[in-house]
């Protein structure tokens, strides 16, 4: 199982329509409000790597209000 976890900025006010439609994502495990240089802390799960990055890619990325990620992906065994 590839793990990443990401890191969003967005627009100010629109936090709590973006956590809904991640929530909503096939793979998205965790999503949480932040405080800080970042808005939003989201777990994804996908099966394989190129999945996990089709689902940042084409899903999270093209979500409205998003002005920009950050993605840290797990490494297999160190959990």
């Amino acid at each position: 199982m590839a793990t990443a976890y990401v890191l969003i900025n967005c627009e100010l006010g629109s936090e709590e329509a973006i956590i809904k439609q991640l929530k909503s994502l096939e793979g998205v495990k965790e999503v949480h409000g932040t405080f800080g240089a970042y808005d939003i802390l989201a777990k994804i799960e996908s099966p394989t790597v190129e999945a996990l990055r089709e689902t940042i890619t084409w899903k999270i990325r093209k979500i409205e209000k998003i002005r920009s990620t950050l993605t840290l992906m797990g490494i297999e065994g160190q959990s």
